[in-house]
């Protein structure tokens, strides 16, 4: 069990959402903007700073959980976005969340930063760690029914990466959606895509990334900062109804976190890998999560990106809001920030 120092700090306001099950608590006040000229500098100014303190707070128990997900607002890169946003988890800050922007979008409507008419769509225009995402935000009735975002580019690093750390030898597909993700198939290690294998698909998910972290492949080809694996998508094929492609995944990120969700950066990455091959052109995935929630996925454009042929991916889904928070630290308080039980 693991505590963090105890410091007093402000009170910190949150809204909270799910979306497709997954977590993601946006910090609406409270937290210091972080020094950068973008919003990835701004990371890497968090990362070693007072944000990496309140994250922690907010991540560790009793106010959080080991799988708790969300976000600090700062200012977008320029003043073609409507805003930027730092991503965070127990073990860090990420690069890319897909179902985090779908939740940001739904708020930004949700709370008046960006217009939006009671029935019809909107574009939320977001500045994220690894570049600028497009969400288009669809109301009926005055109330978000769904949201699709375009992503940044996304391309396949590598395919067939032999690995070693699972529970017999199997192989990896590396691709990139906002981050590095290395995609194997459940039933070659005799798994599958469950929550009655869950434990084994964390402990084996977990050393795959670590395996494959430093690999060549994971290197981000123009800017180390989003070199690494993040996480490990396991999927399973599932048998498709009207043409349209479908899949079951779930995704072992950071330090043996579980993504809920179908995990929206990582439908990038996997379009990015079945595109031109099991999804057709102009076909859908229809992704879903190991709780039964879902995702679609769909290629809608190709460029190239950091030496790569790249795909432009949109994925579509829908964030609910769960709470509203004000949470404080009494420094008398003997497991100051949290800890965590895993």
């Amino acid at each position: 069990m693991r505590h963090a120092d105890g410091v007093s700090t402000p009170p910190l306001t949150t809204v909270d959402y799910h979306t497709a099950g997954e977590p993601f608590r946006i910090v609406t006040a409270g937290a210091p903007t972080p020094d950068g000229r973008t919003v990835l500098d701004r990371r890497e100014a968090a990362m070693h700073g007072e944000l990496d303190g309140l994250r922690e707070l907010l991540c560790s128990e009793p106010r959080g959980h080991a799988d708790m997900y969300g976000g600090f607002l700062v200012p977008p890169d320029d003043d073609g976005a409507d805003l930027g946003v730092l991503f965070w988890h127990k073990d860090g800050f990420s690069t890319a969340c897909g179902h985090g922007t779908i939740a940001l979008a739904t708020y930004a409507v949700d709370a008046g930063l960006v217009e939006a008419p009671d029935d019809g769509e909107c574009e939320v225009v977001i500045d994220v760690p690894s570049g600028r995402v497009r969400a288009v935000v669809r109301r009926v009735g005055g109330e978000v029914e769904a949201v699709r975002f375009v992503n940044v580019p996304s391309y396949v690093l590598a395919r067939g990466v032999p690995v070693d750390a699972a529970l017999e030898p199997t192989t990896a597909d590396l691709s990139y959606g906002g981050a590095v993700y290395a995609s194997v198939d459940a039933t070659t290690v005799g798994l599958r895509v469950a929550p009655d294998h869950l434990g084994e698909l964390i402990r084996v998910g977990r050393a795959i990334k670590w395996a494959l972290n430093d690999h060549e492949a994971a290197q981000h080809p123009s800017d180390p900062r989003l070199s690494g694996v993040y996480g490990t998508i396991w999927y399973e094929r599932l048998e498709g109804r009207d043409g349209l492609l479908h899949q079951r995944n779930v995704t072992v990120f950071a330090d043996g976190e579980v993504d809920r969700s179908p995990c929206g950066s990582g439908t990038s990455a996997r379009l990015a890998l079945l595109d031109g091959g099991e999804l057709a052109d102009g076909a859908t995935l229809v992704h879903d999560s190991v709780i039964g929630t879902r995702f679609l996925g769909r290629v809608v454009g190709r460029t190239t990106a950091d030496g790569h042929d790249a795909v432009l991916t949109e994925v579509e889904g829908s964030a609910y809001r769960t709470g509203e928070h004000r949470f404080v630290l009494d420094p008398r308080d003997p497991v100051g920030r949290g800890f965590q039980l895993r």
